[in-house]
Order: structure tokens, then C-alpha cells, then sequence
């Protein structure tokens, strides 16, 4: 059965379904015609449901693979929801722009489900998968350039094992880089996700392995490469704040680590009154403008992880946006938004966050 005749409905399990519902349409009910944003719609699993719950609401599904975005469009005019959707095709730092070219100024939700489609991961030949044999392809966008195959051809050892390690967390980064170098000098470049499954098998000892794939991390730290994906993030959430009505929330979903700490560093800084400690009176301009509404990370019980075991990573963190951008965190956030990628790696770096 191809992937246009099978029921889209089946293909993607939604992970958090019913938190990501309260905390995306809670705030909705007291609102006049308004307007969800999906920035990584899918297959509209999530975005569905979202409709579903706030009938009164029209939302714009944001996602960079076309094929999805068909299948999900496709998808709402089965489920009798067009006419409330508004599809565009871009990556979701492209944010700003996907409003701005739909009259649209001001949002009152938007969800990110920053995971892997299944999509994505089930159709094999798009290489994201370390089960499956593909050529190492990893885009989530496949009218973009770069490829993992050309990631591993051309970058060298230095640049390899600081993906390795910063991306994946992956312990033997600098040996396995080490290993690819010399293997695309004396063999020839990866090709397959095979191939690569073997090189590291080769290199991580068999004591010092996790649990699963021992190629798992450097598979995970390629698809961040070779999609931007936290540049792409960190660059995102600003755009968001800026267009948030007052009563707006941000609801997203973290597979990763730095994933998560991008979200909880960005939100952080509105939560409490920037103002020195002990300080007796917080002036207006100080206070707050963020609240949180998940008291931490939502993570999935035993019985999700049971049923989809995709959902064992995710965090899941939102905030509403309790009163406007005070004026000098609205200029921080133009800024940021301003920057380019590098510039936005390099304040990583120094430690300045997002």
C-alpha cells in the first residue's frame, strides 16, 4: 500500500495528546475567532484534535516537508475541517513570515512537537532511521542541499566530533569521527545508514554501550546538523513571544536534551521579576510576563511509553503570556530574531543562550 492510499490517521501516534489539548485550547473559550499555530504540523495528528476542542478557532499548520503538508491537508478536508486550516509550507523559524503573508498579526497558541515524524521515520528512504538500511539522506526538507551523506564526506574530524558530542551527548564522539575520516580516505565516503551503523559498532566498545543502537546518538546528532534544528529553535520561540496576544501560550514538546533546554531557557526568562534578589518593591516594568502552566516538564507515563515508546524522551513545557512584552525584552527578542545562524551559534558558545 503506498503512502497516499493509507489512512494518515493511523500512520502517527500523537504523543501527550491530551495535555497538549488542555494546555493549547484551554485558554481559547474566552476568546473571539482565535488563531492556533502548528509549527511542525505533521500530519496533523495534534492539529486535528486541537479543532476539534476549539471550534470557534482557525489554525495555521507550519511544517518544511511537503509531503506531509499534503497528507495533512488532505487529511482536514476528510475530517471536515478546511475551512478553519491555513497550510504553509516553510520551516518553522520562518514563522514571522508565514503569518505576515497571511494578514495574520497576532496568535493566541502555538504548539511545537520539535520529534521526529513517524512519517519521517517509517519511509525508509529518508535515512533517519538506524534500523532500517537507506542511503544518508536526513532531510526534513528535501529541496534543501546538505545531506548527512555530504556531512560525513566533507567535514572534518574537528567539526564530526563536535556534532557528535554536542548534538548527541555521544561519549566516543572524537573516536568515531576519527574513524569516518580514515574510512572515507581509504574506502571511500558513508553512503548507507548501514555502513554507518557498522563503522560504529566497530568503534564503541561493547562495555561502555547504552541501551538500543550504539549508532543512536550519532544518528540523532546528524538530523540536528543537517536540519539546523536548534538554530532553528532558538530562533523560533522569540518570533512566537512577539506575536502573542496577551493570554497567548507556547506549548512544546522536547525530545533532546538541549532540545529542552533551549525551551526552559527561553522560558525562564519570563517567569520571574528581573529585579536584584531581596529587592522590596518590583516595579511594574519587572515584573513577570510569563506563567507557567506545567510546573515543570510533563513527561509520559509508563502506560504511553508502553503503547508508544517514541514518547519515552519528551518533555512537554508551556507558559501563557500574562501581560504585554515589556519594552526592552520586545527589543532583545527583534534582535535575536535578527541574528543569523552563526551569530546565534557563537552566542551559544560565549554562554548568552537565547
Amino acid at each position: 500500500m503506498t503512502m497516499d492510499n493509507r489512512d494518515v490517521s493511523t500512520i502517527h501516534q500523537p504523543v501527550l495528546l491530551e495535555d497538549c489539548v488542555r494546555l493549547v485550547t484551554g485558554g481559547l473559550s474566552r476568546k473571539q475567532s482565535p488563531i492556533i499555530v502548528d509549527c511542525t504540523l505533521g500530519l496533523a495528528g495534534h492539529a486535528t484534535t486541537f479543532l476539534k476542542a476549539a471550534p470557534q478557532a482557525r489554525l495555521v499548520g507550519i511544517d518544511r516537508d511537503a509531503e506531509a503538508l499534503a497528507l495533512a491537508t488532505e487529511r482536514m478536508k476528510a475530517e471536515g475541517l478546511a475551512d478553519r486550516f491555513i497550510p504553509v509550507h516553510a520551516p518553522f523559524d520562518e514563522f514571522t513570515r508565514a503569518l505576515d503573508d497571511n494578514g495574520i498579526h497576532h496568535v493566541d497558541a502555538a504548539f511545537m512537537d520539535l520529534g521526529l515524524s513517524s512519517l519521517q521515520i517509517d519511509e525508509t528512504e529518508r535515512g533517519f532511521s538506524y534500523s532500517h538500511d537507506a542511503p544518508l539522506d536526513m532531510r526534513m526538507d528535501v529541496s534543501q542541499a546538505l545531506t548527512a551523506e555530504q556531512v560525513l564526506a566533507e567535514y572534518d574530524e574537528r567539526d564530526l566530533a563536535r556534532i557528535f558530542k554536542v548534538y548527541g551527548e555521544e561519549r566516543f564522539a572524537r573516536p568515531i569521527a576519527r574513524r569516518i575520516v580514515a574510512r572515507r580516505t581509504q574506502e571511500g565516503p558513508l553512503t548507507t545508514s548501514a555502513e554507518l551503523n557498522e563503522l560504529v559498532d566497530e568503534v564503541i566498545p561493547k562495555a561502555h554501550r547504552p541501551a538500543g543502537n550504539p549508532a543512536k546518538r550519532v544518528f540523532q546528532a546528524l538530523r540536528i546538523e543537517v536540519n539546523g534544528e536548534l538554530d532553528k529553535l532558538a530562533g523560533t520561540l522569540p518570533q512566537i513571544a512577539l506575536k502573542l496576544n496577551k493570554g497567548g501560550r507556547i506549548v512544546v514538546e522536547s525530545y533532546h536534551s538541549l532540545e529542552d533546554k533551549t525551551v526552559k531557557s527561553f522560558m525562564a526568562q519570563g517567569l520571574t521579576a528581573r529585579v536584584p534578589a531581596n529587592m522590596p518593591i518590583v516595579p511594574p516594568e519587572a515584573m513577570p510576563f510569563f506563567k507557567e502552566l506545567t510546573r515543570g516538564a510533563v513527561k509520559a507515563d509508563e502506560q504511553e511509553i508502553a503503547s508508544n515508546p517514541r514518547s519515552a524522551s519528551v518533555r512537554l513545557r508551556a507558559v501563557e503570556l500574562t501581560r504585554p512584552l515589556p519594552e526592552d525584552i520586545r527589543h532583545q527578542f527583534v534582535e535575536r530574531v535578527a541574528l543569523p545562524g552563526k551569530a546565534l551559534r557563537a552566542r551559544h558558545a560565549q554562554g548568552k543562550g537565547i
